[in-house]
């Protein structure tokens, strides 16, 4: 009487796996954006993927924006407050301008017209530009619809294009 339907500890052992192996790094992305020391960065890891574990189903395992939705409670109980990092400052620029010429937009400015976003826009423009989710990823770690997903991404961008004073980009 061998194989993995004999031993359900197997089978929970392999889903795990798959499921830190595929989002490991992305988890570890996300709290980068927000924790600078690394030692700091690894535990509140360890903490997404203990939860991980502890909640783990075998039939319907977590996607990544479970994990990140962790992640963002670990960091809100640990840090309750937003993020102060260069990185954020780049990610955001680069989604904000693209490939076009931008103007010069310091750090100070775009941390002060994220901080002049409502919570949720904040998030979103964080799990768009510094994660990479796509749309449907956003929906479920947002609890949102994708029109309201859609609506929220884009009140952020124009909120955030007028208080840089770039209206009038898209």
């Amino acid at each position: 009487m061998s194989g993995r339907s004999d031993d359900p500890n197997s089978l929970r052992n392999e889903v795990f796996t798959r499921v830190f192996d595929a989002n490991w790094a992305a988890v570890r992305h996300h709290i980068e954006c927000v924790v600078e020391d690394d030692s700091e960065v690894t535990e509140l890891v360890s903490e997404v993927f203990l939860a991980a574990w502890t909640k783990l189903s075998t039939r319907r395992p977590m996607g990544r924006a479970w994990l990140l939705r962790v992640a963002d409670r670990r960091l809100r109980d640990r840090l309750g407050r937003t993020a102060d990092r260069p990185a954020i400052t780049e990610a955001v620029h680069s989604g904000i301008f693209g490939d076009e010429a931008a103007p010069s937009v310091g750090h100070e400015q775009i941390l002060r017209a994220l901080s002049g976003l409502r919570v949720r826009e904040r998030r979103i423009i964080m799990l768009t530009y510094w994660d990479g989710l796509t749309a449907g990823e956003i929906v479920e770690s947002m609890g949102v619809t994708r029109p309201g997903a859609e609506r929220i991404l884009r009140r952020a961008q124009q909120k955030l294009r007028r208080s840089l004073g770039l209206e009038g980009r898209t």
